[in-house]
């Protein structure tokens, strides 16, 4: 059985993840959506979600 501890990160253009497996087993799942931040712009603003994504990771 592999007990390996894996990071993953994960990028839309309007939500950030992470994950922490080890083995097959999931140790964190956290998802950081951006729906609310860009909803008075009527869609994706590039600046905005940009900024989102280096202040969530």
């Amino acid at each position: 059985m592999n007990n390996s501890l894996i990071l993953a990160i994960d990028t839309s253009c309007d939500d950030t993840a992470a994950a922490v497996t080890k083995g097959t087993t999931v140790l964190s799942n956290v998802i950081a959506s951006q729906t609310q931040l860009h909803q008075p712009y009527g869609g994706v603003f590039p600046t905005v979600a940009k900024q989102a994504h280096k202040e969530n990771i």
